[in-house]
């Protein structure tokens, strides 16, 4: 167990080093990666099987003791990263199928990767675990509507059909790892231990199908794809941080909803882009996943480093 725990651990810590890795050995050489395609949506359903695994009662009991600050985080969630995709693709030379893309990853939910950036910044690592639980369990309803609604100027877009997707790929998964944890107990703690590693397997597969299947295309238009993630990414840091700041929450608070709000669940937009639009269109959630787990680190440690200054800067007072 021990060691199982060990092995969880060196994969979620260097879980970046291995989505870069496998995005740069998957463009390089496709013909390897392309026979993941088919499997992409599978993936993401053993992924959120982890998720409810590792959903405890004292999540959901979290935003029934903090109603406003979960509302608040979920709200941030749903408006700020949808408007601001939208805006980029309004502005900026792309494709339809891009365009279509980039809006979906931003219609998504918060990805599980924000709580652990979360607790590493020193913020309110509940309230990022409550915000994630229940903005998934409202993505089947919110995230094809909000698709709609921006998307379909660029692709015809079927509401209906990606909320039956949402449903079948994330929240099945999820109930029956709530049940599994429930019926077996202590006994299911193995499971849960050993989901970081099957977890980062499962994004890095994803990530390596979707880049080689648009090698040609990421070779002629990645770049602006890039900026475009990096900019929404980033933004969506900063504006959900200065919302909540402006929300009158405190620093712990704010780190979190900012974290939440800039990392989305990319692995989620990548499936339902292959599925429903195009492989071109799966291509901005797939970037998505390789620079949310280089800016996560970074925006986590400026956070922390944040932090530390506010307490030196208070312990200097108090001892003044």
């Amino acid at each position: 167990m021990k060691m199982l725990e060990k092995i969880s651990s060196f994969m979620g810590s260097s879980f970046a080093i291995w989505v870069i890795l496998f995005a740069v050995l998957s463009f390089i050489f496709p013909g390897g990666f392309t026979w993941i395609a088919p499997y992409i949506v599978p993936l993401l359903g053993i992924i959120m099987f982890g998720m409810g695994l590792t959903l405890s009662k004292s999540d959901f009991a979290e935003v029934f003791k903090r109603p406003k600050d979960v509302a608040a985080g979920v709200v941030a969630q749903f408006t700020i990263m949808p408007l601001l995709a939208f805006a980029l693709a309004m502005l900026l030379p792309v494709s339809p199928e891009v365009a279509a893309g980039v809006i979906l990853v931003g219609c998504c939910p918060g990805g599980t990767s924000s709580n652990v950036m979360t607790y590493l910044s020193k913020g309110d690592t509940a309230l990022s675990v409550a915000i994630t639980a229940v903005s998934t369990l409202l993505a089947p309803l919110l995230t094809p509507v909000l698709v709609l609604l921006f998307a379909s100027q660029w692709l015809p877009v079927s509401a209906g059909s990606l909320f039956l997707s949402i449903v079948k790929i994330v929240i099945v998964p999820i109930v029956l790892g709530l049940i599994v944890k429930a019926a077996l107990g202590k006994k299911s703690e193995a499971g849960i231990k050993a989901m970081p590693i099957v977890s980062v397997v499962a994004i890095v597969a994803i990530v390596a199908a979707v880049v080689s299947l648009n090698q040609e295309k990421i070779a002629e238009t990645g770049a602006l794809i890039f900026a475009i993630v990096v900019l929404h990414n980033v933004l969506g840091y900063g504006v959900g941080y200065g919302i909540a700041k402006l929300m009158g929450m405190d620093p712990s608070k704010q780190r979190a909803v900012s974290i939440e709000v800039g990392m989305q669940n990319s692995g989620l937009g990548a499936s339902l882009a292959a599925a429903h639009f195009s492989p071109l269109a799966a291509v901005p959630s797939a970037i998505f996943s390789v620079w949310h787990n280089i800016s996560g680190p970074i925006i986590a440690t400026l956070y922390r480093k944040q932090k530390e200054k506010s307490d030196t800067k208070q312990n200097l007072t108090k001892s003044a």
